[in-house]
């Protein structure tokens, strides 16, 4: 850094690039820190559905940024490909649920939020081979691409003039009673301001290293899961499809997402010849029209889980210029731009559009 901005960011996910974008519309200058390449971790990795997957069986804390995200995807989409040529397919595919014994709970998450919904008819399984129970239809949730909405933000906050500092890892801070001076890293000594800890499944490790003996805490472990990409013509999928705990995330150009795993397997990012197979079985039972598409690529990314999926989004009580957006489990992009917004209004002291009390620090 040249000189010392108002908000440094550690980490460069999805969250602390809508963070930093957030910030820097609001005002403030903004320098982000990553100890690789922006967005190259769980963000570049997962599906992309704009919907938790089953809501109405997670908490309401989920629901309340998700909700308030899917009204900001639409001209946050608009904003950045036309500010950056870069395109993030945010796609309203709609999406298909196939077996929901509970039924009525979703129909009443549905109506309680405002989402759109219809019975699943006949035609919709014309191509899919599962046993269907009570099925749903979701018409206007929608996808973003990963790596595409993360190379539109990642340019956005290029031509706004935030400062982007990657292969830099996070060694020690420096601590004047109770107030960050400055962050000691592989590259150099910087001074700060206001600190945000936004380092996804790394955050947990990340504070018992530099924060030592701090009794308020973030809780966060590495979540491993595992996809498929498959190649197949435009137009095979229409729509998404939840089956049970795998889905199928077809992308515009015909390429096809099967996902994913969910697997506590420490900061170990393999892959495994049993997932390969489990989720090629999958999607091929499900979609038999796969059996002629290519299989071309099977990767793994490591989520920030924490208890209930519930992501932390806080200032820190005892550091007075420490806060914390991170945590999101499977949901980074689903909560991203409710979360950011979150960030920012707790920070400048502005009325908040969700209520903050669930993603407290200590809660």
């Amino acid at each position: 850094m040249t000189h010392t901005t108002d908000i440094t960011l550690i980490g460069g996910g999805v969250i602390g690039l809508l963070t930093a974008r957030a910030f820097i519309n609001a005002g403030a200058s903004v320098t982000i820190i990553d100890k690789a390449l922006l967005g190259q971790e769980s963000s570049w990795a997962g599906g992309g559905i704009l919907l938790p997957l089953y809501p109405w069986r997670q908490a309401d804390a989920i629901s309340q940024l998700a909700v308030h995200s899917l009204s900001l995807y639409p001209s946050l989409a608009t904003q950045l490909f036309a500010e950056t040529n870069k395109d993030p397919e945010w796609t309203p595919c709609g999406l298909l649920i196939t077996k929901n014994p509970d039924i009525n709970d979703a129909i009443a998450w549905c109506q309680r939020h405002g989402i759109r919904f219809q019975d699943a008819k006949a035609s919709f399984f014309k191509d899919l081979v599962t046993q269907t129970d009570q099925p749903l239809w979701l018409p206007d949730i929608a996808q973003a691409r990963n790596p595409r909405l993360v190379k539109s933000l990642k340019q956005d906050l290029i031509n706004k003039g935030a400062t982007l500092i990657e292969h830099c890892e996070l060694m020690a801070i420096k601590q004047v009673q109770h107030t960050i001076t400055h962050i000691e890293t592989s590259t150099g000594l910087y001074p700060v301001k206001d600190v945000i800890i936004s380092a996804g499944a790394w955050t947990g490790a990340l504070f018992q290293k530099l924060f030592k003996g701090l009794m308020v805490s973030p809780t966060i472990a590495p979540v491993k899961g595992q996809m498929l990409l498959f190649e197949a013509e435009a137009g095979l999928l229409p729509s998404m499809v939840l089956d049970g705990d795998h889905y199928l995330i077809p992308r515009r150009d015909g390429k096809i997402l099967a996902g994913s795993t969910v697997e506590h397997d420490g900061f170990n990012k393999h892959t495994t010849d049993t997932a390969r197979n489990d989720l090629t079985d999958f999607a091929l039972s499900l979609l038999p029209a796969l059996k002629h598409a290519p299989l071309l690529h099977h990767w793994a990314g490591l989520r920030p889980g924490t208890e209930l999926g519930i992501p932390y989004i806080d200032r820190h009580p005892d550091i007075s210029n420490l806060s914390i957006n991170a945590g999101h489990f499977r949901n980074g992009l689903v909560m991203g731009p409710a979360s950011a917004q979150l960030m920012v209004d707790l920070l400048l002291k502005l009325p908040t559009s969700v209520d903050p009390e669930p993603y407290r620090l200590g809660r």
